[in-house]
């Protein structure tokens, strides 16, 4: 079994892409965002801590000081020091889990999307539908023959995929978005991969489906940017 700090390196390398010598690039989708300027990934093991390739080696340094010995109690200084390069853009802090085993999880609405049937997605999921390649495993659930609920990897490396869970307002609070998420996951396990999901901490319904799909909740996202 996977320590929360493992999976914490999955979870990093799945988000973004990085250069040769760890440092981050861009974001693991398209378009392909810069990369925040840095990630801190808390766990009760420890943490990973990425840096932008854009980012001066003594700032680099500067933040290690800091960073390093208790990311989260020092976020403060951490802005500050960014601040003398430039002013903040953008904090992200929120949640980060994994879905256990789902091989028996029931999935009886859930309908596979492939290449074969992705026309499903053309008008209700347009973004999924044009970047389809990179956005499977995906499942959805149709109702009057459209789909309102769905559940694909939003990001993957050979390793691991991030799940994203979308439900069209009127159908929220059926249970559609818990038997799309339970698919996808069995599906992605079934491939070898790992499964993982993530949100912020300001994102209460989010955090509602990762509580009822029984997630294992394993560190915490920090994105400084």
């Amino acid at each position: 079994m996977l320590s929360n700090l493992e999976l914490m390196e999955f979870h990093v390398n799945v988000l973004f892409k990085n250069d040769t010598e760890n440092r981050l690039t861009v974001v693991n989708e398209p378009p392909y965002d810069a990369a925040p300027r840095i990630f801190v990934g808390d766990t009760n093991l420890g943490s990973v801590v990425r840096y932008s390739n854009t980012l001066d080696e003594g700032l680099v340094e500067n933040l290690g000081q800091v960073i390093e010995t208790n990311p989260g109690a020092n976020l403060g200084e951490v802005i500050n020091i960014l601040n003398t390069e430039r002013q903040l853009d953008n904090l992200w802090v929120g949640p980060a889990y994994v879905f256990p085993d789902a091989s028996d999880r029931t999935t009886t609405k859930a309908i596979q999307v492939t290449h074969e049937n992705k026309e499903l997605l053309k008008h209700y999921f347009p973004y999924t539908f044009e970047d389809f390649t990179h956005k499977q495993p995906c499942f959805v659930i149709v109702e009057d023959k459209i789909p309102v609920s769905i559940c694909c990897s939003a990001r993957k490396t050979t390793k691991a995929d991030e799940a994203s869970v979308f439900t069209h307002e009127n159908h929220r609070g059926k249970g559609f978005g818990l038997e799309v998420a339970n698919a996808w996951a069995k599906e992605v396990q079934k491939q070898g991969r790992i499964a993982l999901y993530s949100t912020s901490w300001n994102n209460f319904a989010s955090q509602s489906v990762a509580r009822k799909l029984k997630l294992l909740h394993y560190g915490t996202d920090i994105h400084v940017s």
